[in-house]
C-alpha cells in the first residue's frame, strides 16, 4: 500500500495541472447538474415498515385524499379583538378560502358537496348520524367555526375566541410536493388575515428547513483555520488542508444534492455529510502536510521527494482510517431502513472522496507550491522539536498508569449515567428555541387549544366483513374509544366512496412528547382486537406521535445489533492493520466508554436541560431517535482515525527500537500534536453546528463535538498511553500461525523505507540511558 501510494504521490506531484483539471472536470460537471435540477431537501421522517407509516401507506390506495401531508394554520386576533368579531371571522373565511384554493391542498368542500349529493344515504351522513345518536353535546374547549349555521371544513375556534386553528390536508405528501408550495399556502394565508391585525403561524413541519451553513458554522472551520495555522506555522501550508476540505464537501455533497430529485434527501443526511467532509478532509490534509514538512525539516529532502513520502506512509494511515469511517458508515445498510441508508451512502461518498483528493489532488497542490510549503524562517528556526508538554503528560501517565485508568473508566461512567434515562423521538415545535416561529406556533396551540392539538392521531377504521355496516361500527368505535383514558377530543374525519374505511380524529389530552401520549396510542391500538370482535373492524394509528413512537422502538431495537456489528468489524480492521490482539481489544473497549459518555452528555443537556444556556437554546426534548445509531457508526470511524495516527506511531517507535514504555512515550510525543489539533478542528467543525436552528443539526452537531472531545482527549489521548504502558511489549503480541495467514497492510511504510534504502521518518526512539526512569521501571 504504502509503496503505491508513494509512486501516486510522485505522478501527481511533478503533473499537478493533469490531476488538478481531472478534479476540476468533476466539479464543472456536477455544478452544471445542480444548475439544471436544483436541490429538494426535507425534514421528515419517513421509516419503512412501522405500523403507523403502514397505515399511510393503505390509506393513499384507500383513502387517497386523507393520505397527503398535513397543514396546520394558527392564527392569533389582534390585542382586544375575537374571532366572534365579523371582521376577523371574514378575514379568517377568506384566509381559509385562500388555502383551500391554493395548489395541491384537498379542499374539503367539493367532498362534502359530492356527499350531500347523495343526500342521506351517504356513507359520510350515515356515520354521522349514527355517532350523533350515541353523543351527547358538549360546549366545553373549541368549537367549530360557523358562518350562517354551517361550519366551515377544518377551522376550530378557541373558547375565549382569541384563536383559530385550520388544519387540512394536501395531496401528498409534504416532502413529495414541487418546492414554494408550501411556502405559497402559508403567503395565500397571510396575505388574507394579516390587513385585520391577525397573526398567521405555520406548524413547524410546514415552515422551511433553516440554513444548513450560519453564523455557527463559519466560526467553526475559522477556528479550524487557526489551529491549522498554529500546527503548520504557515499561511500557505494552513491553506491547503482548507482547500482541500471545501472541494470534497463540494463534490461529495454537491453530488448527492444532484440525485435528490431521484431519492428523498433528508436536511440531516446533508449536513451529517458536510461536518463529516469538513472535519475528515481537513485533518487527513493535515496529517499529510504535516509529515511532508517533518520529512523537510528533519532530513532535508526536497519537497517533491518529502510529499511522495507523506502520501507513502502518512497517505497509508489516512486510507486506512478514512476506511474505518466508511466501512462504519456502511454498516448503516444492515439496519435496512432507506432513510438511513440514503444518508449513509452520501456520508460515505464524502468521506471517500476526501480520501482520494488527500492523495491525488493534495500532491498536486503540493507541486504547484513547492519549496514554499516550509517559509526560510521556519527552515532557519527548525530544531529537533521535543514537545515539551506531551512529554511530561505521557510520562506522567505512565508512572500512575493505575490511577489513570481508573479515573477514565469512573469519569466516563459517571458521564455515560443519564443515557439510561434516554427517551428517544421526533423534534416537534416543542424542540425549537422559544423566540422562533415554529415554537410559537406550537405554544399558541398548546396554549389556546390543549396540547394534544399539536399531534392530533388519526384512527382508520376498517370493515373486514361484508354484513357489518360501516356507520354502525364507526359509531360503535367512536364510543369505544371517548372511554380511553388520556382522549381530550375525538371527531369525525370522513369516509371513503366504498364505505368500507372511516376516519375518525383523536386528540390528546398531553403533548407529542409526553409518556401520557404514547400510553394512548398503545391504548388506541390495543383496541383493535376488542373492536374486530365487536364490530369486524380493524384499527390502525397513525399522527405525528404515533410515527415518533415507532420510529423511535424501531431504531431502538436494531441499535444492539448494529452496535455489535461494529464492535466486530473494529476488532478485524484493527487487528489487520496493527497484528496485535490487545491494540483492538483496548480501541473497542474505548469506543463504547465513549460512545456511552457522549449518549449520556447528550441526555444530560437537551432532555434534562443541563447548561442550555451556554449553548443558546432553552428547549428540552426526547433525544433524537437518529442520533444514537448515526452517532455510533460516525463516532465509531473518527475514533479508530486517532486509534490508528496515535498507536500507529507507538508501532513505529517499538519497531525501531523503543520497548516497553519507552515506545509508548516516543510514539505519544510525536502523534500526540497532530492528533490534538485534528481533535480541535473536528470539534470546532461539529460545535459550529450546536447554534443551528434545526434541533435535528443541533443535536447531532453536539452529539459529535462532545464525542469527539471525550474520545480525543479523555479515550486515545489519556486511556490509550496508560493500557499500553501496562502491557508493555504485550501490545504488539499475535499468535505465529494468526500473523502468518494475515497480510502485511505496512501501514508503517517499512517496505516503502527498504526500496528507498533510506528511513521515511524521522527514527521514534531517543537515545536511552540508565537514568532514564522508563528504562529503569522497563
Amino acid at each position: 500500500m504504502s509503496a503505491l501510494l508513494y509512486r501516486l504521490g510522485r505522478l501527481a506531484y511533478a503533473r499537478p495541472w493533469r490531476v488538478i483539471g481531472l478534479w476540476l472536470a468533476v466539479s464543472v460537471l456536477v455544478a452544471g447538474v445542480l444548475v439544471l435540477n436544483p436541490p429538494q431537501l426535507t425534514s421528515e421522517v419517513r421509516i419503512e415498515g412501522t405500523a403507523a407509516q403502514d397505515v399511510i401507506d393503505e390509506l393513499a390506495v384507500s383513502m387517497p385524499e386523507a393520505a397527503g401531508g398535513q397543514g396546520t394554520l394558527a392564527f392569533e386576533a389582534a390585542s382586544g379583538t375575537t374571532f366572534h368579531d365579523p371582521e376577523n371571522v371574514n378575514a379568517l373565511v377568506a384566509a381559509v378560502d385562500a388555502v383551500y384554493t391554493a395548489d395541491r391542498v384537498v379542499d374539503p368542500r367539493d367532498l362534502l358537496a359530492a356527499e350531500a349529493a347523495k343526500g342521506a344515504g351517504s356513507h359520510l351522513a350515515q356515520a354521522g348520524a349514527a355517532i350523533a345518536r350515541v353523543t351527547p353535546s358538549t360546549g366545553a374547549g373549541p368549537s367549530p367555526l360557523t358562518v350562517q349555521g354551517q361550519p366551515v371544513p377544518g377551522v376550530l375556534v378557541a373558547a375565549d375566541g382569541s384563536a383559530a386553528l385550520l388544519q387540512f390536508q394536501f395531496d401528498a405528501q409534504t416532502f413529495e410536493l414541487p418546492g414554494g408550495t408550501v411556502a405559497a399556502v402559508i403567503d395565500a394565508a397571510r396575505s388574507a388575515a394579516e390587513p385585520v391585525g391577525m397573526t398567521v403561524l405555520p406548524s413547524a413541519a410546514m415552515m422551511e428547513i433553516p440554513d444548513v451553513v450560519g453564523v455557527g458554522e463559519v466560526v467553526g472551520v475559522a477556528v479550524a483555520a487557526v489551529v491549522l495555522l498554529v500546527t503548520l506555522g504557515s499561511v500557505v501550508a494552513a491553506g491547503l488542508p482548507l482547500l482541500l476540505a471545501v472541494t470534497g464537501v463540494a463534490l461529495g455533497v454537491g453530488g448527492a444534492l444532484c440525485l435528490s430529485a431521484l431519492f428523498q434527501m433528508h436536511s440531516l443526511g446533508v449536513v451529517l455529510a458536510l461536518m463529516l467532509g469538513l472535519a475528515v478532509g481537513i485533518d487527513y490534509a493535515l496529517f499529510i502536510v504535516n509529515r511532508q514538512r517533518r520529512l523537510i525539516l528533519d532530513q532535508n529532502l526536497t519537497s517533491g521527494e518529502a510529499a511522495a513520502r507523506a502520501v507513502g506512509t502518512a497517505g497509508s494511515a489516512v486510507v486506512f482510517a478514512g476506511s474505518t469511517v466508511i466501512v462504519a458508515l456502511l454498516g448503516l445498510l444492515l439496519v435496512r431502513i432507506e432513510l438511513l441508508t440514503i444518508m449513509a451512502l452520501v456520508a460515505a461518498a464524502t468521506v471517500a472522496i476526501a480520501v482520494l483528493l488527500a492523495v491525488t489532488l493534495l500532491p498536486a497542490l503540493l507541486g504547484l507550491v513547492e519549496e514554499r510549503i516550509c517559509s526560510p524562517a521556519a527552515r532557519a528556526r527548525h530544531t529537533v522539536e521535543r514537545h515539551t508538554v506531551a512529554t511530561r503528560w505521557s510520562r506522567w501517565i505512565v508512572r500512575h498508569r493505575w490511577a489513570t485508568l481508573a479515573v477514565v473508566v469512573v469519569v466516563a461512567g459517571t458521564v455515560a449515567v443519564p443515557a439510561a434515562s434516554m427517551d428517544l423521538g421526533l423534534p416537534s415545535g416543542a424542540s425549537y428555541n422559544s423566540d422562533t416561529p415554529q415554537r410559537r406556533s406550537y405554544d399558541l396551540v398548546a396554549d389556546r387549544f390543549g396540547p394534544g392539538y399539536n399531534a392530533p392521531l388519526l384512527v382508520v377504521v376498517h370493515t373486514t366483513t361484508p354484513a357489518q355496516t360501516l356507520p354502525t361500527a364507526l359509531a360503535g368505535v367512536y364510543q369505544d374509544l371517548r372511554g380511553i383514558s388520556g382522549v381530550s377530543a375525538i371527531s369525525l374525519a370522513g369516509t371513503n366512496q366504498d364505505g368500507d374505511t372511516g376516519l375518525l380524529t383523536v386528540v390528546p389530552a398531553t403533548g407529542p412528547d409526553d409518556q401520557q401520549t404514547k400510553d394512548l396510542i398503545n391504548a388506541l391500538r390495543a383496541q383493535s382486537t376488542q373492536s374486530h370482535t365487536r364490530y369486524g373492524v380493524d384499527i390502525g394509528v397513525t399522527g405525528f406521535s404515533a410515527l415518533a413512537i415507532d420510529v423511535s422502538d424501531k431504531l431502538a431495537d436494531v441499535l444492539p445489533t448494529y452496535i455489535g456489528v461494529i464492535l466486530v468489524l473494529s476488532l478485524l480492521i484493527l487487528l489487520l492493520v496493527f497484528r496485535s490482539i490487545v491494540v483492538p481489544v483496548k480501541a473497542t473497549a474505548g469506543f463504547l466508554l465513549s460512545v456511552m459518555a457522549t449518549f449520556g452528555l447528550t441526555t444530560a443537556v437537551f432532555q434534562w436541560g443541563w447548561l442550555q444556556q451556554l449553548l443558546g437554546t432553552d428547549a428540552t426534548t426526547p433525544v433524537l431517535s437518529l442520533l444514537p445509531i448515526v452517532i455510533t457508526g460516525v463516532l465509531y470511524g473518527l475514533a479508530m482515525d486517532y486509534e490508528m495516527f496515535l498507536v500507529t506511531a507507538m508501532r513505529e517507535a517499538y519497531v525501531h527500537g523503543g520497548h516497553g514504555r519507552r515506545a509508548v512515550v516516543d510514539g505519544f510525543r510525536h502523534a500526540s500534536r497532530v492528533v490534538v489539533a485534528a481533535a480541535v478542528i473536528m470539534f470546532s467543525v461539529f460545535g459550529g453546528f450546536v447554534f443551528n436552528a434545526d434541533p435535528m443539526i443541533k443535536q447531532v452537531g453536539f452529539a459529535l463535538a462532545a464525542g469527539i472531545l471525550i474520545d480525543a482527549f479523555l479515550v486515545r489521548l489519556t486511556l490509550v498511553p496508560a493500557i499500553m504502558a501496562l502491557v508493555g511489549d504485550k501490545a504488539w503480541w499475535i499468535p505465529r500461525w494468526l500473523d502468518r495467514i494475515l497480510p502485511d497492510l505496512d501501514v508503517e511504510g517499512d517496505k516503502l523505507a527498504q526500496q528507498l534504502a533510506t528511513p521515511p521518518h524521522t527514527p521514534l526512539t531517543t537515545p536511552a540511558t540508565a537514568t532514564d526512569p522508563l528504562v529503569a521501571e522497563r
